[in-house]
């Protein structure tokens, strides 16, 4: 099962995506300039393979809602993300602000 939901982050309003796969979740909030993902993402495969893309990313580990996606650290994040001021250790909920 897919669902997509706007929710409201300090008031602006982002897409989160969850998709229910056999034995796992699959957690991204996402805005116009990047998103943020559980651990999934290969945030390794962005930053060397897709460099030129610049993609604007962090990964949470451990999360098994959007709630603790928000609430998590982030693990890792693209040299993209690192250019808006998104480091590792800084909460989701944060990263996404700094993504608007």
């Amino acid at each position: 099962m897919v669902e997509v939901t706007p929710i409201s982050i300090d008031g602006h309003w982002v897409t989160s995506v969850s998709v229910k796969l056999p034995k796992t979740n699959l957690l991204i909030v996402t805005t116009e300039k990047g998103y943020i993902m559980c651990g999934a993402l290969d945030v390794s495969l962005l930053n060397n393979k897709l460099a030129e893309r610049k993609v604007v990313a962090g990964r949470a580990l451990g999360v098994r809602s959007i709630e603790q996606l928000l609430e998590a650290p982030l693990e890792s994040v693209t040299d993209a993300a690192t250019e808006l001021g998104i480091q590792p250790g800084m909460k989701g909920r944060e990263a996404v602000l700094k993504m608007l």
